[in-house]
């Protein structure tokens, strides 16, 4: 349930199509992803290990990221039915927090090495939606820092940062590859073309491209910001840069 003061709940996810990657693999691009994260907010510099109970995380830091500490967890995080083989062509799952409370906190769920091509690898980051924490992050700043990170860590096709309402109202139903308040597109997908004011773009040193939307916070709420969301994935979809990362 979000805050009044903030009705719409954010958060940021890069996607990537099939990539076969060992947990120590996984694991180097999650300390990569850490490291380039922390200097974006503080509240974003502090992750621990799943624990059962919240007040025993603070006694299991995961940062500095250590690759031996990471490749465990994810070696944990294998798909397999109970009992059953390995899938090892579904990858790799970690999920952990940062130690806050409940609606105060973030949280990270990573697959990584799923070469199967059902679904996308992903990095997926829950943003607080109240306190301070929301307070100082929910900012073009702070999300173009964070959606960036992912971009240079993980080399997704495809990353954005947005509130959920946002995104129903903007994807249409589609799988992956809408317009958020940020939009990362890999050089991959081709060249993203000039865009309307006051869209801001700027390159990802030589992987892609960041697209901020608008320089105050995005919501669903503002029919100007989803006439610009809609204005702006139209002129991407006509650059063929918005195709699902898993082509259906």
């Amino acid at each position: 349930m979000t805050d009044k003061k903030y009705p719409e709940s954010y958060y940021a996810g890069a996607y990537w199509g099939p990539r076969k990657e060992s947990a120590e693999d996984c694991a180097r691009h999650t300390a990569d992803f850490l490291n380039l994260l922390a200097p974006a907010d503080p509240f974003l510099a502090q992750w621990y290990k799943p624990t059962r109970r919240l007040k025993d995380a603070r006694n299991h830091p995961l940062m500095p990221p250590d690759v031996p500490t990471l490749t465990e967890l994810f070696r944990r995080g294998v798909n397999r039915e109970k009992g059953g083989p390995v899938f090892e062509d579904l990858g790799l799952t970690f999920w952990f927090g940062n130690g806050g409370t409940t609606g105060e906190g973030a949280n990270l769920s990573i697959t990584c090495g799923d070469y199967a091509g059902a679904t996308p690898n992903r990095c997926v980051l829950d943003l607080p939606h109240r306190g301070p924490n929301a307070d100082r992050g929910l900012t073009a700043f702070v999300l173009a820092q964070a959606v960036r990170a992912m971009a240079l860590a993980w080399e997704p096709d495809w990353a954005m940062a947005t509130s959920w309402d946002f995104r129903k109202a903007i994807a249409d139903g589609r799988a992956g590859t809408f317009v958020g308040w940020v939009t990362y597109l890999s050089r991959r997908r081709g060249v993203v073309p000039p865009l309307i004011a006051p869209v801001r773009i700027e390159p990802v040193e030589d992987r892609g491209t960041l697209i901020v939307l608008t320089p105050e916070r995005l919501t669903a709420s503002n029919p100007e910001h989803v006439a610009l969301g809609r204005r702006v994935q139209e002129l991407l979809d006509r650059a063929g840069l918005m195709k699902p990362v898993i082509p259906e």
